[in-house]
């Protein structure tokens, strides 16, 4: 096969992320210290706005599983998850000795559903298991609806820790998405909106959480001339290199946001008049996504096809395109835990497909998949 790859998500370098590495090599910050991860999160928390701190790490999963350790979360806890969402979201409660309690989606945003969610934890403090935290996601940059979700965690008092993994740059009645957790974490893996190659954020309004993260994230070493631990550690901070390629990414972040969004935009009016098929968007004003991935759902009792075809006729072309995440609780690793809901989730995996969506796509690409898709409908 002689076509070029059409990847699904693949990284888009700005331009001077070289030299802020170069910079690193020249001056032998090389560890994981100094002034790119300093100004790294600088920057993130500039963008953030909302007084938040940012302790910049080796992986969006490494923040999360800080994220827990500083909720409390402990072995023979119980913490509620979005079913709905990459593994990486709920591994971390594992890691802990903890149980996930799996909750269902809405198909407004197809993240935490309020009403089963509040279930759940109704549930599990009649059975004497009061859950530690609520891991809620922006599932593909969409933004769950805040407002009902805090409403349930004050309530209950129950604190978020919010996935924003996929959302950088998505916004909820004007405010971020990172910025609205007890706790709240991003990633920076190749594939998202912007990339450090590998990294994630750990974000907190509290200044001293950060800085607890950011001493466990570096092997949890005391104040002392010679090496002493009194906590359990971890090698979780991000090397000064890592953090010279976010330092560029994040002078084009916001147009990579405009770049998928426009995918999103071409990819409505491809599929505008397709019986059965719809495209994910915005279910209302309050809600900008970033569109991370662009998704459709085909519905077969309607549709000519089903996606698995679609998804076969794009490979043939070589073109990246893949089924939504497979809910949690479908998953073999966690058939014992507890799940609340109905189809949802289960639906949209079944239904749902992610398509070509990166920021670096060009006009020959766009063209390309026109033709392929409009030529298999």
């Amino acid at each position: 096969m002689n076509k070029t790859k059409i990847w699904l998500s693949s990284p888009h370098m700005g331009g001077t992320e070289r030299d802020f590495v170069n910079e690193a090599f020249d001056t032998n910050w090389v560890a994981p210290l100094g002034p790119n991860v300093n100004n790294f999160e600088v920057d993130i928390q500039e963008y953030l706005k909302e007084d938040v701190h940012v302790a910049a790490l080796s992986s969006g999963t490494a923040a999360l599983h800080l994220g827990l350790i500083l909720l409390g979360v402990t072995a023979g806890d119980e913490v509620i998850c979005q079913s709905m969402t990459f593994s990486a979201s709920a591994n971390p409660i594992v890691y802990q000795g903890a149980t996930p309690v799996f909750v269902d989606s809405e198909e407004d945003t197809w993240n935490i559903c309020p009403i089963h969610l509040e279930t759940a934890i109704k549930d599990r403090i009649a059975k004497g298991k009061k859950p530690k935290a609520i891991v809620a996601v922006h599932l593909y940059g969409m933004p769950f609806k805040v407002d009902e979700i805090t409403a349930i965690s004050k309530k209950y008092d129950i604190p978020i820790l919010e996935d924003s993994a996929e959302s950088f740059g998505s916004e909820y009645k004007g405010r971020k998405c990172g910025t609205f957790g007890a706790i709240s974490i991003l990633s920076f893996n190749g594939n998202k909106i912007i990339t450090t190659s590998g990294g994630g954020a750990l974000i907190s309004k509290d200044k001293e959480i950060r800085d607890k993260a950011i001493f466990l994230a570096t092997q949890a070493r005391d104040d002392a001339p010679h090496y002493q631990h009194s906590h359990i550690g971890y090698n979780y901070r991000l090397s000064n290199i890592s953090a010279g390629i976010g330092r560029g990414q994040m002078q084009v972040l916001q147009k990579h946001v405009g770049y998928r969004q426009d995918m999103n935009a071409f990819y409505k009016k491809i599929f505008k008049d397709i019986k059965g098929a719809t495209v994910f968007v915005e279910p209302s004003s309050d809600y900008v996504s970033n569109h991370w991935l662009s998704c459709v759902v085909i519905n077969s009792n309607e549709a000519s096809f089903t996606t698995e075809e679609l998804r076969l006729a794009l490979l043939e072309e070589n073109i990246e395109s893949r089924p939504l995440w497979k809910p949690m609780h479908m998953q073999p690793v966690f058939k014992e835990s507890p799940f609340y809901g109905t189809h949802v989730a289960q639906s949209l995996f079944e239904n749902g497909l992610c398509l070509p969506s990166g920021s670096n796509l060009t006009n020959e690409d766009r063209v390309r998949l026109t033709n392929v898709i409009q030529k298999f409908l």
